[in-house]
């Protein structure tokens, strides 16, 4: 039981990247009261949703997470590399030099 205590700690600590985005920026954002981190390296970006999202939601929060990219990182996404869904995405960005 003691052992679950620092595992129970770890899991409050929000959104944790991707191993590639080890060392990435990462940047919290709130939208329509729902929180979005953004994980930036090079020209990979990933996106992740906090909190539960109810059925009929995934649409609209897939459509948020998506015009995130442009804004939090300043590069154009490049549509065809996107992959996830609404809880996780990952992408290729095409960033001014």
């Amino acid at each position: 039981m003691k052992a679950l205590v620092p595992l129970l700690f770890l899991a409050a600590c929000g959104a944790s990247p991707a191993p590639e985005f080890f060392g990435a920026t990462r940047t919290d954002v709130t939208v329509n009261n729902r929180t979005y981190t953004v994980f930036q390296k090079g020209e990979r970006v990933e996106v992740i949703r906090l909190g539960y999202a109810r059925r009929g939601e995934h649409q609209e929060i897939r459509a948020t997470m998506i015009e995130l990219i442009p804004r939090v990182t300043g590069c154009k996404l490049r549509e065809t590399t996107l992959t996830g869904d609404s809880g996780e995405m990952r992408g290729s960005l095409d960033c001014p030099a």
